[in-house]
């Protein structure tokens, strides 16, 4: 089965992700493709990110600043794919959201795996500008994000007392998305063992992209 980690990128009290997360952990266990693992951003206290080549140590395999950060690398890199659920905070994510993505950098352990997104908020807008900024920002971790998310507006009415969505659009958005997500997992993983190409920047300081 592929691993699949879920992303909490919020760690407000009395967060909406609480409604949201139950319901689409279920639906990716359920699914039958994926190993699911739900990594809580409350529960890894994150530095602000601030690692150097000094703290990193070996590049080939990183000491950081913190045990933390390499306990959060770790299970990174053990993910086939990630599924980040997100609030909309003034037109993008929260920050302890970035700094968790900008805190995998240096072990490359994003690359070339997907990427999908659930994002929500308390209006109209169901976080959808969350998830473009979210997408810009999966890229530069060379990740590969995909297309179709799952947005949820009016995030406090959204659910009903089954914890189901009330909105039967937001299922057939779902089924989706996982569905994308499992593709997309299955393919990637298949051609990481049939080997990649190493990080740009590795090249770039060996002289092997000037070479092609």
């Amino acid at each position: 089965m592929l691993n699949l980690k879920i992303i909490i990128g919020s760690t407000r009290p009395g967060r909406a992700a609480d409604r949201v997360v139950p319901w689409i952990s279920q639906a990716a266990r359920g699914h039958g493709a994926f190993d699911v693992k739900v990594l809580d951003l409350r529960d890894w206290q994150l530095p602000i990110f601030g690692e150097t080549f000094a703290t990193l140590g070996d590049p080939s395999n990183p000491a950081f600043s913190v045990p933390v950060v390499r306990r959060w690398n770790d299970a990174i890199a053990a993910g086939d794919a990630y599924l980040f659920v997100t609030p909309e905070y003034n037109h993008s994510v929260p920050a302890v959201l970035k700094n968790a993505i900008d805190s995998v950098s240096a072990t490359f352990a994003f690359r070339n795996k997907p990427a999908a997104f659930l994002a929500y908020s308390g209006g109209v807008g169901g976080g959808i500008r969350a998830v473009e900024h979210l997408a810009h920002i999966a890229i530069e971790a060379e990740l590969v994000p995909l297309r179709n998310a799952v947005v949820i507006p009016y995030v406090t009415a959204a659910f009903g007392p089954d914890g189901e969505p009330a909105d039967d659009r937001t299922q057939a958005a779902a089924k989706i998305m996982l569905d994308d997500l499992a593709w997309w997992a299955a393919a990637l993983q298949r051609a990481r063992r049939d080997g990649a190409l190493p990080p740009a920047i590795m090249r770039q300081t060996t002289g092997e992209g000037a070479h092609r």
